[in-house]
């Protein structure tokens, strides 16, 4: 019995491990041109993204919501313009990149400039990949007990770790694969220097015997 649980303790202890804490709380300042304030979460192709944003009161405010990934061409998933209170948003990541949550926070026109710094409360949760499964309602509609839908989260978890591995194990062997032609290409160009030096050489003899036996220097 205690040989089985070993094993469950130690995928247990590397989920802990692996766990990060994705809730934050931050005050967004108001202006009329107001920065983008972003949060980024990295995030495999086909994962799930649930987004939790609880937006605090802010009188002649107004804030939006932006979710973009961190590509070249910065890949807009999601805008929403003037949320309040609690918003949950679920967008689904189209690759291998950090996905990014952007809040601006417009200050209105009608509110005079009187000095006074003007903000909003924001409490942001981000749930990727298993963390964003909602167990609880898989048990309803499973009647699966406590023991049960924790065994199922874990499962997904491990699942997440195993997909990991996999992509860094195909990342490497890529990697390897450029190493091997780059060298292979160095290689070739290394060959076809000291080729052309040489057949460079060779003809320089020649030319340069020819010339002297023009100008009779040399028989």
């Amino acid at each position: 019995m205690a040989s089985r649980a070993l094993p469950l303790l130690l995928v247990a202890l590397l989920v802990c491990l692996t766990q990060t804490v994705s809730a934050i709380k931050f005050n967004i300042p108001a202006s009329r041109y107001p920065p983008a304030k972003c949060i980024w979460n990295a995030a495999h192709p086909g994962a799930l993204v649930i987004i939790t944003a609880n937006v605090g009161p802010g009188e002649g405010q107004r804030l939006d919501i932006e979710v973009i990934d961190s590509s070249e061409h910065k890949n807009v998933y999601l805008s929403k313009k003037d949320i309040n209170g609690e918003k949950r948003f679920a967008i689904t990541a189209h690759a291998e990149e950090d996905i990014g949550v952007c809040f601006r926070n417009y200050l209105d026109s009608s509110v005079p400039n009187d000095g006074k710094t003007r903000s909003r409360v924001v409490d942001l949760d981000v749930d990727i990949g298993a963390d964003a499964v909602d167990y609880n309602a898989i048990a309803n509609q499973e009647s699966l007990s406590a023991l049960e839908t924790e065994m199922r989260k874990l499962e997904g978890i491990v699942k997440e770790i195993v997909d990991e591995m996999e992509y860094l194990k195909t990342r490497e062997e890529r990697f390897q694969a450029t190493n091997i032609s780059t060298n292979r290409r160095v290689k070739n160009f290394a060959w076809f220097t000291i080729a052309s030096l040489i057949g460079l050489g060779v003809w320089q003899i020649f030319h340069l015997r020819a010339f002297f036996k023009r100008k009779y220097l040399i028989d």
